[in-house]
């Protein structure tokens, strides 16, 4: 079957419907990636219903989970959280600003058998700052801050007041995972912003990996915003 999903991306003024465009099915599926089970609604949940373009981040996660504690910003239905647990993390919080999401991200931690989670409603701006908890990994992986370039410097502003707020709540020698799906920041961009961060924090950071999107998300040489997904694996001093 083929699933037209077009009504959110197109110009207002075209007539689109999101619907079977060919065969017929159900909205909600179980898929299954790296061995893991994932309840996906791709009619009523975000893009795809799954951000499959994180497949491999997710699982170099899964990889420096083990005994860790856990902390997924802007988690969704749990996509890295339960990679985590996977790999052996000892607990993890999902924390999102959407309660539906978090009831997502319950079931797909249960749909694989596993305990040591935990969920809060948040709004991560604007509240994480008070946490007065440390974790060992922080993932963050907020919706995009600025989806044109007249908004490129208040999305600036965003990504580096976050990720200074992140990384004073992580343990010496703990790793942050944090991204930028906007097109309008560049790799550059976001490394200015994580540098204010951690200057704003009084961290040392380095940065030990450069991530982007799954293979399968190809980028055309003359379309250089394909490229859209900007990550980095930092360790915390």
């Amino acid at each position: 079957a083929v699933y037209n999903k077009s009504s959110s991306t197109v110009h207002s003024a075209v007539a689109v419907t999101d619907d079977f465009i060919s065969g017929s099915g159900e909205e909600e599926v179980h898929v299954k990636e790296n061995g893991l089970l994932f309840n996906v609604n791709f009619a009523r949940g975000q893009k795809t219903g799954f951000f499959i373009d994180q497949r491999d981040n997710r699982q170099l996660l899964r990889s420096m989970s083990a005994g860790k504690t856990v902390c997924n910003l802007f988690s969704y239905t749990g996509g890295f959280s339960v990679y985590a647990l996977a790999g052996g993390a000892t607990k993890v919080l999902s924390i999102d600003a959407s309660k539906h999401a978090l009831e997502l991200a319950e079931q797909n931690v249960k749909l694989n058998g596993f305990a040591g989670h935990r969920c809060e409603c948040m709004d991560i701006l604007r509240d994480f700052k008070n946490d007065t908890q440390f974790y060992d990994i922080i993932i963050v992986d907020p919706p995009a801050f600025a989806k044109q370039l007249s908004q490129r410097t208040r999305a600036m502003k965003a990504y580096s007041r976050l990720n200074a707020d992140v990384l004073e709540k992580v343990v010496p020698g703990g790793l942050v995972f944090t991204f930028s799906c906007s097109q309008a920041v560049s790799t550059t961009d976001f490394r200015s912003a994580i540098y204010s961060a951690s200057l704003a924090a009084g961290k040392k950071v380095r940065i030990i990996k450069q991530l982007t999107q799954a293979p399968d998300h190809a980028v055309n040489i003359f379309h250089p915003e394909g490229e859209y997904l900007k990550g980095l694996v930092l360790m915390v001093e």
